[in-house]
């Protein structure tokens, strides 16, 4: 329940941040904001922890919270305000509508490196998911995943339409919080340039990596590649001192 105040309270603040509701690019005090969301300060002090971890908020010592002007000015598809990982609470893009294809659904047995990447035994099963992402009826990426059937045994067609991780949320009170990821580029395939709509001498941005529970149980391995010009990659650095 804890988590779950926790997340609501760092939803809602991302979202005024996108909103641009905080127009001196300073937040409340920890103490204002507890008392606003009517929470205890613990729960303020771990979504601002969270906000800062992810370089949207920094602290200024003396001075308060501000929110960070290169990271709003560097915002781009990646504009996450959900609770989970999934692609489709963190992909926005200026009020463009986003869909889901469903180009295949099946069950397969799972291969020796999804064995070991998902921490399941011979003879496992897991659900192999492709789908066209796009925003606006134009596509942008092309996602496969594998997913362990024992997690989600119920798994559906109409479900893998729609938003997985949300579904898992909300239907199954599990939630993906933790990913593991590596990003590269590569020439575009014969598949990339169809479904994406690429010319052969454009390349395609790749993203793969697994996804996990809030409990540490691997969830999903993805592969997701994407039109070269919808990817702009941002991150943030901390160098602690411990």
């Amino acid at each position: 329940m804890k988590d779950l105040v926790y997340r609501k309270v760092l939803h809602d603040l991302k979202a005024r941040i996108h909103d641009n509701q905080f127009p001196n690019k300073r937040l409340p005090d920890e103490r204002s904001l507890s008392e606003a969301y009517n929470v205890s300060r613990s729960t303020i002090k771990r979504a601002l922890s969270v906000l800062a971890n992810q370089g949207i908020i920094f602290k200024k010592r003396g001075s308060g919270t501000f929110i960070n002007p290169l990271y709003m000015r560097n915002q781009t598809i990646f504009h996450y305000e959900g609770t989970n990982l999934g692609i489709t609470d963190s992909f926005k893009s200026d009020g463009q509508t986003q869909g889901i294809k469903l180009l295949s659904f099946k069950v397969v047995p799972a291969s020796e490196s999804l064995q070991q990447d998902l921490f399941l035994s011979q003879g496992d099963f897991v659900y192999e998911i492709k789908r066209l992402r796009l925003f606006d009826d134009k596509p942008f990426m092309i996602e496969q995943g594998y997913i362990p059937i024992k997690i989600v045994p119920e798994l559906s067609e109409k479900v893998v339409s729609g938003s997985i991780f949300n579904y898992l949320e909300d239907q199954q009170s599990k939630v993906v919080t933790k990913s593991f990821m590596t990003i590269r580029a590569e020439p575009s395939t014969a598949d990339d340039q169809e479904l994406l709509g690429l010319k052969p001498t454009e390349p395609t941005s790749i993203m793969e990596g697994i996804f996990f529970l809030d409990d540490g149980t691997p969830f999903e391995v993805s592969n997701m590649r994407m039109r070269y010009d919808y990817f702009n990659y941002n991150t943030f650095v901390t160098l602690d001192e411990e």
